[in-house]
Formats: C-alpha cells, structure tokens, sequence
C-alpha cells in the first residue's frame, strides 16, 4: 500500500480509502468488522463515513456507520493516531427544521453527535456532504473554523459541489482568512468523467484541493459483473447501472478494461481503480466493499501501473467530449 498526500496539506492517506456506507446496511456489524480489519492490515489508513448511513432504511436512524467504526477501534485497540477518519454533515438527522443543512447550529450539534457515535475526541476530515443554499458559505465556514480551532476537527473537505461553488468557498476562506476544504468527493470513474472533467478537475488542480472520488467501479458496473445481452444479477443497484452505463460508449468502456484486465491478469475492478490512481489529482479513490472478496478484489489495485498505452486507451474509449 502507497499512501499520498491529500491535495496540498502534510496529510499522508493510504491510495485507497475505505468507504463504509454498506456498514449497517448490507453489511451487518460482524462483517463490517471483518472488513474493517482485514483493510486495516492491507495498509488501508483512511476510512471514511456520513452521519446519514443509513438512515434510508426503515427503522435506521443514521449514525450506524459511525458506531460499528467507534466500536471497532475499541474493540480491537486499533491505534487511533494510525486511522484518518473522514466523516460527512448536511443531511437530516431527525424531523425538526434544524436537524439538517450547513447551518452553525445545526455544524455544532452533528459535529458532537458524530464524536459520541464515533466515540473519539477529535475527526480527522469533517466534509460537508452536499451544498445548502440556504446558508451563507462564510457561516458554514467559520463553524468549521471554530471546530478546527476547538480541536474537534483537523482538516474540512467537501463534496459533491459543483466547481462555481467549490471556487465560492476557495475564495471565501481566502478573503475571511478560514480554513479552507482540503479536499473534494466527486462523482468520478472511467464512466463517468464529464461532471468532474469539465470544470472541477482544473480548480482542484489549480488550488491544490485532494480528489477522493466516490462510486470508483460505478455501481458495479467496472467490475465485469453486467455484460451485455445478458439478464441483470440480483443487485440493488443494477437499475442504476443499467439507466446509466448500458449504452454503446459503457460497453466499449468495459470491454477495453476486461482486454487490459486479462493481459496483465487482473479483475476488471482492478483495472479501472488503476485508472483513478494514475490521475496526479486523485488521492484516493473511495472503495465500498459489500463483502471480503470484493475487498481483496480492490486491494489487488494497490501499487499496479498501467502503461502509457494502456492508459491512453482507456483514455479514449472513454473520452466525453464524443
């Protein structure tokens, strides 16, 4: 395992990031923990989480992601200087007008509340889950200021926020003299580049903000387990894939990776994580593992390199601007 820079900070994360929205949800507390070690002994440093996993299901209230990570770091002693861990505030978190959004009031609760589940004295990376356009970006940021200053939070990220609103806030902690987000989650894979390729990708490049891409396999699809012609598996999330990615431009895509995949013996899983890797702008993508195998599967991704040609390859079958 590699570990690089996030953006411009001192900051060292393992190449892969582990994502946890499955924790709770598919994966259920005895196999998060499984996962969870098993990452950690690969090398994998970087956890990331959201106050709202997976308040989706009925009867979830939130936070279970964050209690079977608190849990696990008492319950096997892991060092707690040795695990970055990334969580996320924006969603609603109950049913009152300020259980939600980027507010001060409701930073300073959800900050108190993720600590307690987490059950840790300080968060590594506090991101700002998406927008809010109902607060004032300076508010949200001289919150998050305070938290740093509090000892509460260390560095502050972002995500999902298209660029106009990325440079916002750049410029706002410039001209208020705040912390400003250290890195940026966006929707980025090999099929799926246009929303970060077009604006997003230069003012990261240009202002030194870390890339922590989110779905790296796109819903599955960059594992080889659609093909075409072929009945969809059981999967939550094969309508998402096939509305999408099943088109003539996703499967030039997955059959471009499966040759690259089979010439250097590798998954297709792998292949397209390489891709990510291969990017200067990328710190680490975000892998979401529902089980062991696909964990294995990801970490087999850590230290390969394409070649130049089969990057360029990739490249082109996948350039948006067709």
């Amino acid at each position: 395992m590699e570990y690089r820079n996030l953006g411009n900070t001192g900051l060292k994360v393992s190449e892969l990031c582990l994502g946890t929205m499955q924790f709770g949800w598919t994966a259920d507390e005895k196999l998060a923990f499984e996962i969870l070690n098993a990452a950690y002994a690969a090398g994998i440093n970087f956890i990331d989480t959201a106050d709202i996993y997976s308040r989706w299901m009925d009867g979830n209230p939130g936070g279970v992601a964050e209690i079977i990570i608190g849990k696990w770091l008492k319950k096997f002693n892991i060092p707690r200087h040795q695990v970055i861990i990334a969580t996320k505030v924006r969603g609603p978190m109950g049913e009152g007008p300020n259980e939600e959004g980027l507010s001060r009031y409701h930073i300073m609760q959800a900050v108190e509340a993720s600590l307690r589940r987490l059950d840790i004295d300080y968060i590594d990376l506090y991101q700002t889950h998406w927008h809010d356009e109902r607060t004032p970006i300076e508010e949200t940021l001289r919150a998050l200021e305070d938290l740093i200053r509090q000892g509460k939070v260390r560095y502050i990220g972002t995500s999902n926020y298209p660029a106009w609103r990325l440079m916002q806030a750049l410029w706002a902690s410039d001209k208020n003299s705040l912390a400003r987000f250290a890195s940026l989650q966006p929707h980025y894979n090999l099929a799926h580049r246009k929303d970060f390729e077009r604006e997003l990708a230069a003012v990261c490049e240009t202002y030194g903000v870390g890339v922590i891409p989110y779905s790296p396999l796109a819903g599955g699809f960059l594992t080889g387990k659609y093909q075409q012609g072929e009945p969809l598996p059981a999967s939550v999330r094969a309508d998402s894939a096939k509305r999408r990615y099943f088109n003539e431009r996703g499967w030039a895509i997955l059959d471009t990776a499966q040759k690259i995949a089979a010439e250097n013996g590798l998954s297709v899983s792998q292949v397209a994580l390489a891709w990510l890797l291969a990017n200067p702008l990328v710190s680490s993508p975000i892998i979401g593992p529902r089980n062991l195998t696909q964990l294995e599967d990801n970490l087999g991704s850590a230290g390969f390199q394409l070649s130049e040609e089969e990057k360029a390859q990739l490249d082109e079958v996948s350039m948006w601007e067709k």
